[in-house]
């Protein structure tokens, strides 16, 4: 009975600590999404490891990389806090230990555009961060 109730107190303490880092993960990546929805530069590079690679996409450009401060710099013009027609929707998380990856759908109805963004994540003092980000436009 002893060993029973050991094991269902590890594997009950190992869930929470995952439902921890999703929550921690979901919080990173909703940081990107709100900064760069509502025009807050400062939010979206808060959500990444200072010398991330962002692998965008650009209409003619096989790769197009920015670091996060060139990317939020895009927002800067914005008027903060007003939403600009940017949907984020977070549709899937994988968690491995200090690592992640996490796959984000962005839709811009105005333009007609679909983005799909594949992020990976690293937990770095703490904190997850993410460290690289791959973005792609789907075809209409």
């Amino acid at each position: 009975m002893k060993n029973l109730v050991f094991t269902l107190s590890l594997l009950f303490t190992a869930i929470l600590f995952a439902q921890t880092d999703e929550a921690q993960v979901r919080e990173t990546l909703n940081r990107y999404m709100q900064g760069s929805s509502y025009g807050y530069p400062k939010l979206i590079a808060s959500a990444f490891y200072e010398d991330a690679p962002l692998f965008l996409y650009k209409k003619d450009k096989e790769v197009y990389v920015l670091s996060p401060k060139e990317y939020s710099q895009f927002f800067e013009k914005r008027e903060l806090g007003k939403f600009n027609g940017r949907y984020g929707n977070i549709l899937a998380i994988a968690i491995s230990n200090d690592i992640a990856t996490a796959t984000a759908e962005i839709d811009i109805p105005k333009r007609n555009m679909r983005f799909i963004d594949i992020f990976l994540l690293k937990r770095l003092e703490g904190q997850w961060k993410i460290i690289s980000k791959a973005a792609t436009l789907m075809p209409q």
